[in-house]
């Protein structure tokens, strides 16, 4: 059977100033990403883009890489999916996903590749 793995990760710009809260011993940052891609409608090309809600989560002798969630620094984030489910005070049972933030960083700059020439079409054999 094989493994099925809950991980991503996504490059974007943060949307804003990271929410960071600190107790005890951990402290929680959440922030925005706005993701984007390039879709292609037959001649037509449009960006499309939405904003992702994450949290990362650090011990509090740790938080220094939350400095670097500040509105439009582009960031690549890798983490996980953690459901959660609770019940309110009249006991109506409500779910979400929380896209968990385990390590962001710059994102490594990719060289960009020459465009192809077209290949010449093959002969058919006579």
């Amino acid at each position: 059977m094989k493994k099925i793995e809950n991980n991503f990760v996504v490059t974007g710009f943060v949307g804003k100033d990271a929410e960071i809260r600190q107790f005890t011993n951990a402290s929680v940052a959440r922030f925005p990403l706005a993701v984007s891609r390039l879709e292609n409608n037959g001649e037509e090309s449009k960006r499309v883009s939405a904003f992702m809600n994450f949290e990362a989560w650090r011990k509090n002798e740790n938080t220094g890489s939350f400095d670097q969630l500040t509105k439009g620094t582009m960031l690549t984030v890798e983490g996980y999916f953690k459901p959660e489910e609770w019940s309110d005070q009249s006991g109506v049972k409500h779910n979400r996903i929380v896209i968990v933030a385990v390590k962001f960083y710059p994102p490594v700059e990719k060289e960009e590749t020459p465009e192809k020439p077209a290949k010449p079409a093959k002969k058919g054999k006579k």
